[in-house]
């Protein structure tokens, strides 16, 4: 691991958190002890329509209650302040403009649908389906200077082999333009989505590892093509093994059974380390 260990825990505060979310935050807090490193803690709340100012305290409420601890966050402040997504507008902003200048990103007019789920991390079972193409110019030249107002895609100019080694899982290996396409990077309602939004932040806060769930390899991907776009090295992964209920579903925020909050009515003081167990159990 590095000399100077940053790792971070990023709730989207669009529900109440559930035990799966508490098993992956409580390995990247794990993790960051065990290197003597920090843990940072990220609101991610762009999604303006579900985040709540309820879901974002309780969130804090439910992680302290788990043990954990982070040295950097909204509550407390930090070099890399604001830690809210919904506060740093200007900076995804600026790196929109830079792949705009740079002819990574192009305008899109597809469905509002797809484009709405490109605030939220896109899990696996929810993973957008290859895009054909449709708006993606022919010319470099043909790119707008305007990035306000219009939807933005990022572009796969040729298929390519990516590959990292996860800190769990080994190496992992996808092929850009036939395991996922074109992807969004930005909506004409001015907002981000989670892939831009995510690894700026990641890059800008010094995160040296993200720990994340196995759903997200994916998004790792994506992420890795932005990093590179914007001339920024990516950090080390550890993806983590995904919590699942008795039918092996995977956990979900609208399901209050698995709830933290229900967890803590229960006062069931050996959650932590339970869900901790179960996180660093074996590879799936």
């Amino acid at each position: 691991m590095p000399a100077t260990y940053r790792g971070r825990i990023a709730p989207s505060p669009t529900g109440f958190l559930h035990a799966g979310h508490a098993a992956t935050f409580l390995t990247a807090a794990a993790r960051a002890h065990a290197a003597h490193g920090q843990l940072i803690y990220r609101n991610d709340d762009l999604d303006q329509e579900r985040c709540r100012p309820e879901f974002t305290t309780a969130a804090m409420e439910d992680l302290r209650w788990l043990g954990l601890d982070w040295q950097e966050g909204p509550d407390l402040g930090g070099p890399h302040s604001p830690y809210a997504q919904s506060e740093r507008l200007a900076f995804y902003l600026d790196a929109s403009e830079f792949l705009r200048q740079q002819r990574w990103i192009y305008p899109c007019s597809c469905s509002r649908r797809e484009v709405a789920s490109a605030l939220s991390a896109p899990h696996a079972i929810d993973e957008e389906p290859i895009y054909p193409g449709t708006c993606r110019p022919s010319q470099p030249t043909e790119f707008p200077s305007a990035t306000r107002g219009v939807n933005w895609r990022f572009r796969i100019l040729h298929p390519q082999q990516l590959f990292f080694t996860d800190g769990l899982r080994g190496p992992q290996s996808a092929v850009a333009g036939r395991d996922f396409g074109d992807f969004l990077v930005w909506r004409r309602d001015g907002f981000p989505s989670y892939q831009l939004a995510s690894a700026l932040d990641d890059s800008l806060m010094g995160i040296t590892e993200v720990v994340r769930g196995a759903d997200l390899i994916t998004s790792t991907f994506r992420q890795i093509l932005i990093w590179r776009a914007l001339e920024q090295v990516a950090p080390a992964f550890y993806h983590c093994n995904l919590l699942t209920d008795a039918a092996g579903k995977r956990l979900a925020k609208r399901d209050k059974k698995h709830a933290l909050r229900t967890l803590r009515e229960q006062e069931t003081r050996d959650w932590p380390s339970i869900l901790l167990t179960k996180s660093l159990a074996s590879r799936r």
